[in-house]
């Protein structure tokens, strides 16, 4: 029972934005969210990397909880676990992780088999599958290519969680093959440096860098958003 109770408050935790909706840090992911729809006021952006620096800088939690800000805006909205060496949104969302993204690309299983409907109304989830010996080559390969294609026939919006860019290739792989890129830094742990070259790495992909987003930074207690939205629940 402790066990259960636990996992669940985990689950709360990371899915901040569909348990408690009117909190503070829910506010900000909608402010995100608005924010990426003005950042491209002339082409909808239809495909999202989420990725960081360095690996627990808080990507994955920022993945999900953008795709149901996204989801509880109306769209249509598929998350994608694109780690493909630490996946953890089955986790997250509570799910299996026996077929998914790997298993499409080795075609051992077909979109619709992976494919699965989550709690949060519109959004759905592709977790990682079995963990290959190749990740990289995996999403560097045409049948990723055709993939995203058949996926933006699907969805208003895909979202990638991609590994740290820092670590891996597979991140820069990914963000050439999408239209925005969006990095995670830790406040308070990405070092300045390790931001940069981050950054520098999204650029050298020819993919578009969207903007940063800046977790675990404590707010005080005077500031606007406690004044507002401090007491609601």
């Amino acid at each position: 029972m402790a066990r259960k109770k636990k996992v669940l408050q985990e689950t709360a935790r990371k899915l901040i934005t569909f348990t408690t909706p009117r909190s503070v840090v829910s506010e900000q992911f909608r402010t995100l969210r608005t924010n990426i729809n003005f950042s491209s006021p002339d082409a909808e952006i239809r495909t999202i990397v989420v990725t960081s620096a360095a690996p627990s800088e808080g990507k994955s939690t920022t993945s999900a909880n953008l795709a149901v800000v996204f989801a509880q805006e109306g769209k249509k909205v598929l998350l994608v676990d694109g780690d493909m060496r630490k996946p953890t949104t089955h986790y997250t969302f509570r799910m299996g992780n026996t077929i998914g993204l790997s298993s499409v690309l080795t075609r051992q299983s077909s979109i619709q088999e992976v494919i699965r409907p989550t709690a949060v109304e519109r959004l759905d989830l592709m977790t990682c599958g079995p963990i290959p010996p190749n990740p990289a080559e995996l999403l560097a390969s045409q049948s990723m290519n055709t993939l995203i294609g058949q996926l933006k026939n699907m969805y208003d919006l895909i979202i990638f969680d991609a590994p740290p860019v820092l670590s891996v290739t597979d991140g820069q792989i990914l963000a050439n093959k999408c239209e925005g890129t969006i990095l995670v830094v830790s406040s308070g742990n990405t070092e300045k440096d390790m931001a940069v070259k981050a950054k520098e790495a999204i650029e050298s992909s020819n993919s578009r860098l969207i903007g940063a987003v800046l977790n675990n930074f404590a707010l005080p207690k005077d500031s606007y958003y406690y004044q507002y939205y401090g007491n609601t629940e």
